[in-house]
């Protein structure tokens, strides 16, 4: 049963390895700009999966600002993984043991977490390892691959790149808004008021990060209010 749920896990989580392959390149170049050699900016995207944490500490490395102000622009940037890690203790079993937990949680990015809330029931966490198994060395190996490729690619290349992950993560959700009625608006209204959170100026002050966190907290608490799913996980409305 394992063995099969890994698997699954592994077989779904392909596309997303692929895909971070091909965007983080573009990490690999930013590093490569921030002056990091091969060796940091690998270890960096082993440890910190996340391309928005990422492209900001690499302007914090070039301006040569202290350690504080890293650790706080980390923070703020990545706290959305707190509120899906959050999200998926809900689905995982109540007595799964802490370092499945503490695993799992390393492993959250926006595709991993979307395949991760997308399944049936009751999560078990070799899924999750089996997605990451293909999806960490994905965005790794992509790093490793764009800093050493520096000036070599072009820049149409580089831009078409960039726009590859907002399309990975669109796929995934579109399987389960299918098949699930209340989702599909629940994401167009998610992508509506982020574009007016980005375009009112009355917004400016706000960092992105910030702006994420803010989206998610309103809109996920709103839909859980208005459309509960039942105790046992089976993401039917009660």
């Amino acid at each position: 049963m394992v063995y099969r749920t890994y698997l699954k896990g592994m077989k779904e989580g392909i596309p997303v390895g692929l895909g971070y392959f091909v965007v983080s390149i573009t990490i690999g170049i930013a590093a490569k700009q921030a002056n990091l050699t091969p060796a940091q900016a690998t270890v960096m995207s082993l440890t910190n999966l996340t391309s928005a944490g990422q492209f900001a500490s690499f302007a914090v490395i070039a301006a040569g600002a202290p350690y504080l102000e890293m650790v706080i622009s980390q923070v703020v940037i990545n706290l959305r993984y707190c509120l899906m890690s959050c999200a998926l203790s809900q689905k995982v079993d109540p007595k799964l043991p802490f370092y499945h937990r503490l695993f799992m949680s390393f492993g959250i990015t926006d595709e991993i977490f979307g395949l991760s809330i997308s399944q049936k029931g009751r999560l078990d966490p070799w899924y999750s390892y089996g997605a990451m198994s293909v999806a960490i060395p994905g965005w790794t190996l992509g790093t490793l691959v764009g800093i050493l490729s520096t000036s070599v690619l072009p820049q149409k290349f580089l831009s078409a790149m960039n726009m590859a992950l907002y399309g990975m993560f669109i796929a995934i959700f579109m399987p389960a808004a299918r098949e699930n009625k209340i989702l599909l608006p629940i994401i167009a209204l998610s992508m509506g008021l982020s574009a007016v959170f980005h375009g009112l100026p009355w917004f400016g002050f706000i960092s992105s990060g910030m702006k994420i966190i803010i989206l998610t907290l309103v809109i996920s608490m709103g839909a859980a209010i208005l459309f509960p799913v039942s105790e046992e996980g089976s993401g039917e409305q009660v």
